[in-house]
């Protein structure tokens, strides 16, 4: 700094607050004699070249990405001063008080103030996402309200911009743990429906004053992935329960939300909004990049950012048991809140148990949509308990030699409306990572070439589990229904290590 001023300009006054690796000044602008507000990186003593490069590129991005933006409910950027090694980002200043600090003063806000909040970030994302940029850490802290009754979407500083490389490499993940949506915790790099997810876990703190899903960073993460999203009260908790609906397709269109919101804020009813809208998100699965928290799994949080961003790094797994030797029933491996969550219904169906000569199984159906879960013997084996684990590693590799054989394949359910044979098509077989020891999958496809019914099957110790979600719907995309399959496994995969 030059005369005790950024740039020769800028008059650093006082803190406004800190963080991890960010601080923000109240300044005053000299030459245009306004107050600003200055977010000046901070890296750790000690950091690798390679960290601290990735910190200042992520800096240049939230430059880049908001200067462009143009929108009253979006935090303006005046300008960049790079000094010090570092960049120095000057904004308007605002004042007034976050979302977060206002529920946490004065409590939940009624479903008419809570709207009203909901439109205008939802029309500021949308302002965003028609010049290619997701904001990808929309939560209460991130929502400011002034005092003239602004409401402010801030720090873009994680914005990622359509094909843009990005810092989420090598299985990070940036966001807020309980505000990151579903499938970017699985990996994807998420697309606007992302961002609409994260509106509607902000909408459920300031309805209720506390966050959808609460607990320790792999327990809020776990639920995210696994549990229903409890019901909001209310006007707004259909469309609440909608915008962070399991699957991105199944979220509504965001021009559609904003007119419910405005009605609800206008002091009426809140209108039924069609779902799947938006169907931008995940079209390819890096299995490195999941971030299934389960059990033991260990959990890196580093500080990120001034405003509480996380970075989260998916470690090994708890050490499988040596062995299953005592018989379980099989329809306790997904609980209702699973089964509830994968088929998008607060009544998830009875569970179906069943046996044949491939081992115990059971059913979740409904019309039009299914889970099912089966526990493999070969047929010199008694029952799966008995399995060694070498005959296991045996019947696992059999099973993808067999299903690698068949492209054309009939199936049928009667009990969701299925009850004559049908020709599918096999997709290819692909490995799965990071599920039991060992695991594959594979679609099928119906006439109309789109998926319809997606199967796992893993080993884990001397067990081989299958897993199968089907759903006859046109409106889930063909990664919706394989993630939901996978979801499946996972749950199913938790509840056998909690048992061992």
């Amino acid at each position: 700094m030059s005369s005790g001023r950024l740039a020769g300009r800028y008059t650093l006054q006082r803190p406004l607050g800190a963080g991890g690796m960010g601080k923000v000044w109240l300044a005053r602008d000299e030459m245009l004699d306004r107050e600003v507000a200055v977010k000046e990186l901070t890296l750790p003593e000690g950091m690798a070249p390679k960290d601290r490069s990735h910190s200042v590129t992520r800096a240049v991005r939230e430059a880049q990405a908001t200067a462009r933006l143009r929108h009253p409910g979006i935090v303006a950027l005046h300008d960049v001063v790079v000094e010090q090694d570092r960049p120095w980002l000057v904004m308007e200043l605002l004042r007034g008080r976050t979302l977060a600090e206002t529920v946490r003063e004065f409590g939940p806000m009624p479903a008419a103030h809570a709207a009203r909040i909901g439109a205008d970030v939802l029309e500021a994302l949308s302002a965003a996402h028609a010049q290619g940029l997701q904001h990808r850490d929309v939560k209460p802290g991130n929502v400011f309200l002034t005092g003239s009754g602004r409401v402010v979407l801030t720090d873009f500083g994680i914005a990622r911009q359509e094909g843009q490389a990005t810092l989420t490499e090598q299985g990070l993940m940036i966001g807020s743990p309980g505000f990151i949506a579903p499938e970017r915790l699985e990996g994807h790099p998420g697309g606007p429906a992302s961002d609409l997810w994260s509106l509607g876990a902000t909408l459920y703190v300031a309805l209720t004053g506390a966050p959808a899903f609460e607990g320790s960073v792999a327990q809020r993460v776990r639920d995210t992935l696994t549990r229903p999203v409890p019901v909001v009260p209310g006007p707004l908790g259909p469309l609440v329960a909608a915008m962070m609906a399991t699957q991105p397709g199944a979220r509504p269109d965001a021009r559609a939300a904003v007119q419910a919101l405005r009605q609800v804020a206008a002091g009426g009813p809140a209108p039924q909004v069609p779902a799947g809208g938006d169907t931008t998100a995940p079209t390819k699965v890096r299995g490195r990049g999941r971030l299934a928290l389960w059990g033991a799994a260990a959990v890196v949080v580093l500080l990120a950012a001034a405003t509480g961003v996380f970075f989260l790094l998916r470690e090994q797994e708890s050490t499988p048991p040596a062995a299953f030797d005592v018989p379980m029933d099989v329809c306790t491996l997904l609980a209702a809140s699973d089964v509830g969550g994968l088929l998008r219904t607060q009544s998830p169906p009875r569970a179906q148990p069943g046996s044949d000569a491939v081992g115990p199984k059971c059913g979740w159906p409904a019309q039009g949509t299914g889970v099912g879960v089966q526990v493999q013997k070969d047929s010199d084996t008694v029952d799966p308990w008995s399995m060694t684990d070498a005959s296991a590693r045996a019947l696992f590799r059999n099973q993808k030699r067999y299903w690698a054989k068949y492209d054309d394949i009939d199936w049928t359910w009667p009990e969701i409306g299925v009850k004559n044979k049908e020709r599918a098509k096999r997709t290819p077989l692909h490995d799965i990572a990071g599920l039991g020891e060992e695991a594959f999958g594979f679609e099928l496809k119906g006439p109309t070439g789109r998926v319809h019914s997606a199967h796992v099957y893993y080993r884990l110790a001397n067990l081989v589990v299958s897993v199968e979600y089907t759903t006859l719907a046109d409106r889930p995309t063909d990664e919706d229904v394989k993630r939901s399959a996978l979801r499946a496994a996972q749950a199913s995969e938790r509840t056998l290590r909690d048992a061992g």
